[in-house]
């Protein structure tokens, strides 16, 4: 539904895009996941033309939003950070107001306003004034006007900023709600928020893009092998000879345990090997109680902070990208992830959002 193709964009000296390239398919919500600073407003303002590009280009089911405008933007809902609200206005007069703009026709307006203002539960707010609302109720109305005309795809920077947790969990199920009849992009620099409502994430950062894939995917490779932790009662120097006699077992990292007598250790296994089992017939076997055992999983918040290490570049796949379903992504992804999570040495200064 979206391509967008070696974008760059500048200001000046100052590259906030950089050959950034993607593409977004139907009927899944994309995480567009950075830091401060990273790109993603530009980017999401180039993407629904409220921005110019320096270079690249940007499809939209096969529209460029440079030279047909107009045609590209039908498909999209936008709702950028600050909701572009008329606060004297009721809802309704609102979302009417809105949906003129958008040239809504005049015999399925109200049918159109009805059902948006239905789909984001502010119905019984139609005949508030904007103002006195609570910013929980003015993120409804601006999600009501983005799904004005049921555009295809729906665009959302940083949709919860601001909120409070109450909030923010209604606007978690207000997007899952959506999800089920529209493409959603998210941008967001918070890891839960992607976490709890996207199938596919895209970090981008200082202008390019650093990982994509499904949470599963970023997952496994951040973490190839799989890693076990242990508590164990005995000697340090007899588990570890245990361990040592186990071939599935890579290395493991020992620790300072808060009880007396145990020993913790952290267990790196080969790739693709399940040690748990093994780990617990081999110890009951040399008479060493486990009495704590866990896999450890990293978070999309350990993902983020490894791809967007200062100190290194991530170097973008330059694979071409096959359309892709839930069902089927795992496997087409895995090659260019790996390329993406490649370092090399870097000397890149830091770089601001504009």
């Amino acid at each position: 539904m979206i391509e967008v193709k070696n974008l760059v964009k500048k200001y000046g000296n100052h590259t906030a895009v950089k050959n950034l390239s993607f593409t977004v398919e139907k009927g899944q919500v994309y995480g567009f996941l950075g830091p401060n600073g990273a790109g993603k407003s530009t980017t999401m303002n180039i993407i629904i033309g409220y921005l110019s590009a320096t270079s690249g280009e940007v499809l939209i089911n096969g529209h460029s939003i440079f030279e047909e405008p107009e045609e590209a933007k039908r498909y999209i809902g936008y709702l950028p950070e600050i909701p572009p609200l008329y606060l004297d206005m009721t809802v309704k007069e609102y979302l009417f107001f809105a949906a003129e703009l958008k040239k809504i026709p005049k015999k399925v307006r109200t049918k159109n306003v009805k059902e948006a203002m239905e789909m984001t539960m502010i119905t019984q707010m139609e005949n508030r004034l904007i103002k006195h609302l609570s910013k929980g109720y003015k993120q409804r109305v601006g999600l009501a006007q983005a799904v004005l005309g049921y555009p295809e795809i729906i665009i959302l920077d940083e949709p919860t900023v601001g909120l409070d947790p109450k909030q923010i969990i209604e606007i978690r199920d207000l997007i899952k709600k959506l999800s089920e009849k529209h493409t959603i992009i998210l941008s967001s620099h918070i890891m839960q928020e992607i976490s709890a409502v996207c199938d596919h994430i895209l970090i981008i950062n200082k202008g390019e893009l650093v990982a994509e894939g499904t949470p599963e995917q970023l997952t496994e490779l951040a973490q190839p092998t799989q890693e076990v932790k242990l508590r164990v009662k005995g000697n340090k120097s007899v588990i570890e000879n245990v361990l040592k006699g186990m071939k599935k077992v890579h290395r493991q990292e020992f620790s300072i345990s808060e009880e007396e007598g145990t020993v913790d250790v952290l267990v790196y296994a080969v790739k693709e090997a399940d040690v748990r089992e093994e780990l617990f017939h081999t110890f009951a076997k040399e008479n060493l109680p486990i009495l704590f055992m866990s896999a450890q999983v990293k978070s999309l918040e350990d993902i983020f902070l490894e791809v967007t290490d200062e100190s290194k570049k991530y170097v973008p796949s330059k694979t071409s990208k096959k359309k892709e379903t839930k069902e089927t992504v795992n496997e087409n992804k895995t090659e260019e992830l790996n390329e993406n999570m490649e370092t090399v040495e870097s000397g890149d200064e830091n770089e601001s959002d504009l």
